[in-house]
């Protein structure tokens, strides 16, 4: 049984759950041994798995004839996180799934289609419609589900390595899936180059072929327009009359040369002929012959007669003779030289007849080259067109080599390639028979000592009451640390209640006794400055005991605005005794005329006649109708608050229900205003408080100091 009544505080007595713990060591002992037997007896009966892993390592992969620089730019793309991702995926893809279980025959493993050989649970939770029958998926379904049930498909952290995991009873079987799917995976990548090479020379050839129909009309065109504008080309980049002009223009300036040097030839002739000055160093002259031959009949003669006139008179007729002849020969000599004039004079005028010869076929030239550069922009567009298509073909033409030769399975490898293979694993990844045991004993020892510590604390057995003395003397140590004196009875006070338990069984002489200790402890003075110190914005005041408790109350709200608090109090009582007592008009408006609307919110505030404490008093208008509208006291509470420090209503003989119909908060301030203690109706009053759940209670006695502060208490 319970050695604790059930309205008296309890504490926890560890000592005791320890004790019996302790006391119950060779049954916890037992369970778990047992719990740990079990645990090794389910891991022995569980079919062991078995776990293994392949790795692929993601990077760019070509043919060793291929360019170094090629694939440096192609491994680009496959560095990006996303890329190694989408790999992850692929792996995953039920198409590699299923070829993986094709190539291995999967589908006649038990393993992979358990459902086939379904268990007794199973049919009865199928047959009570609590699973899904899996008979209903399609063979192939259940294989795939059963397969990526045991697939883990990864990547490793900060690395281009993806990891493939496949678990299995089978050992064999959990290394040869992980190598398959990577097999599949490299094929799978290598026929996707190998496709996309053999979809490009399929499309490339078509392409050429049209390309090659394009270029050849585009060069004819070119070669039709150059024939019919005369735009024939001499080398690659000049025009025939281009050329023509050229030639032209060299041979008229070679014919002005060589008529200007005739004219100056036949100049110096005629200077000759004209001063008689010796035309022996004229070139034209001394490269004639007849000129030489005369020349050398004159010399001849000059020395026959310079030798005959040593032995002969100047008048022999041999002298004369031979000067006769040397006259002729001078004669010829000039005869000659004109005709050699002559014929330079020839030269110049058929040069110059040459030159305008050339400048009216260079005039007609230009003309032709101004029409053919008119000519030229139209064949420049056809040149351009056709050299657009010549660079488009020769590209296709690389791009189609480039992809024939890679047509072969082998020079298309995959963008990937095993790093690890999977082998079979001697010890099974699942169960770990020794970690499972040592689990199963750990929690099997501390389950069994938490049920022993439950039922010791459901049974009463380790619970012990707390002494009304212990909680007496934290009180007393409060109220010596404190500056002002804080009441008992805030929330729940454990002493109150002991001593209302302790009374009904103690006579009635020593309750007697000891109600004058408590009335200093629960004095107006000691309620204000608990409200005081807990900065308490509202305190509802109950008094069971009517005018008396009301009077307090009035008392509670002077004494804290002579403490300087902004202190208002609400006189919700039936008889407006506390609006008697403060207010100086007994017909001054208040709650009931504000509800009733028959008052402004500020007309019903009225100042105390004898504190510094304002009133918002009962009023004038009917009770029964301004009730009607209680529920908008919340809204007037809230302004309040937000006003003033503290707001007390007072509610007179009031209960639990009409306390919870004027504010829904249950953080407030209850203040039970007794002037006499009555421990019975104190204890009765604040459980029934409590157990709607407010559990700030205050117990308040006293009401002497209202009733002095009073005239119309004195007349009474």
């Amino acid at each position: 049984m319970s050695r604790v009544a059930s309205d008296q505080d309890v504490d926890i007595d560890l000592g005791q759950l320890v004790r019996a713990v302790w006391a119950r060591r060779l049954r916890i002992l037992t369970i778990t041994a047992l719990g740990a037997a079990v645990a090794f007896a389910g891991a022995k009966i569980v079919s062991p798995q078995y776990r293994s892993e392949t790795r692929v390592l993601i990077e760019p992969r070509a043919p060793a004839f291929a360019n170094t620089q090629t694939n440096d730019a192609s491994a680009g793309p496959l560095l990006d996180e996303l890329n190694i991702s989408s790999q992850v995926q692929i792996l995953q893809s039920a198409d590699l799934i299923k070829q993986v279980i094709n190539n291995l025959k999967l589908y006649n493993l038990p393993e992979f289609d358990a459902a086939a050989n379904g268990s007794a649970l199973a049919d009865i939770l199928v047959a009570l419609h609590l699973k899904k029958n899996p008979l209903e998926n399609p063979p192939e379904e259940r294989v795939i589900d059963a397969f990526t049930q045991r697939l883990q498909v990864y990547q490793v952290p900060g690395s281009r390595v993806i990891g493939i995991t496949f678990t299995s009873k089978d050992p064999k079987l959990a290394a040869s899936i992980p190598n398959a799917m990577a097999q599949v995976y490299l094929a799978i990548q290598s026929g996707a180059k190998l496709a996309s090479n053999t979809e490009a020379t399929r499309w490339l050839e078509p392409e050429i072929d049209n390309l090659r129909q394009k270029v050849s009309e585009a060069e004819k065109k070119v070669a039709d327009y150059r024939t019919t504008h005369g735009l024939l080309q001499t080398n690659g980049t000049t025009t025939f009359t281009a050329q023509q002009l050229n030639d032209i223009s060299v041979e008229l300036t070679r014919v002005r040369t060589d008529r200007a040097n005739a004219e100056a030839r036949a100049q110096a002739v005629r200077n000759a002929l004209s001063s008689g000055e010796a035309s022996d160093t004229l070139g034209d002259i001394m490269s004639s012959q007849s000129i030489q031959r005369l020349k050398a009949t004159e010399s001849g003669l000059q020395s026959q007669i310079s030798d005959l006139q040593t032995s002969l008179l100047n008048n022999h007729p041999r002298l004369k003779s031979l000067r006769a002849q040397l006259a002729d020969i001078r004669t010829q000599i000039r005869q000659e030289t004109q005709k050699i004039l002559a014929s330079i004079e020839n030269e110049t005028k058929v040069a110059d007849l040459r030159a305008k010869e050339l400048e009216q076929q260079s005039d007609t030239l230009q003309a032709n080259s101004a029409r053919a550069g008119e000519d030229a922009v139209g064949l420049n567009a056809l040149e351009r067109e056709a050299n657009a298509q010549r660079q488009l073909l020769e590209t296709y033409l690389v791009r189609y080599r480039e992809a024939a030769s890679r047509a072969d399975r082998n020079s298309s490898p995959a963008d990937a390639r095993i790093v690890s293979k999977a082998i079979e694993q001697v010890d099974p990844y699942f169960p770990k028979v020794v970690p499972i045991v040592v689990v199963a004993a750990v929690a099997t020892l501390i389950m069994s000592a938490i049920v022993i510590m439950l039922t010791e604390l459901f049974s009463g057995r380790a619970l012990r009451p707390v002494e009304a003395s212990d909680v007496e003397d934290k009180v007393e140590e409060e109220r010596q640390g404190d500056a002002a004196p804080v009441p008992a009875p805030k929330l729940a006070k454990p002493s109150m209640l002991t001593a209302a338990m302790d009374n009904d069984e103690e006579p009635e002489a020593e309750s007697v006794k000891e109600a004058p200790a408590d009335d200093n402890e629960f004095s107006v003075s000691s309620v204000a400055s608990y409200l005081t110190d807990c900065r308490a914005p509202l305190a509802v005041s109950i008094s069971p005991s009517g005018d008396n408790g009301s009077a307090a109350t009035v008392a509670l709200a002077r004494v804290l605005a002579d403490t300087g608090r902004r202190v208002i109090l609400i006189d919700m009582t039936g008889s407006g005794y506390p609006s008697e007592l403060m207010a100086e008009n007994p017909e001054a408006l208040g709650v009931t005329d504000l509800l009733c609307g028959e008052a402004a919110f500020g007309e019903t505030i009225h100042g105390d006649r004898m504190s510094d404490a304002h009133l918002i008093p009962q009023g004038v208008s009917d009770v029964r109708q301004a009730m009607r509208g209680v529920d908008r006291l919340s809204l007037l509470l809230d302004a309040l608050t937000s006003a003033y420090d503290i707001v007390i209503v007072e509610c007179g003989a009031a209960d639990v229900a009409g306390v919870s119909r004027l504010t829904r908060s249950k953080e407030i301030e209850i203040i039970l205003s007794l002037p006499e203690i009555d421990e019975a109706a104190f204890v009765g009053l604040m459980q029934d408080f409590q157990s709607a759940g407010y559990e700030r209670v205050v117990l308040m006695s006293g009401g002497e100091e209202a009733a002095m502060r009073s005239p119309a208490r004195h007349a009474a």
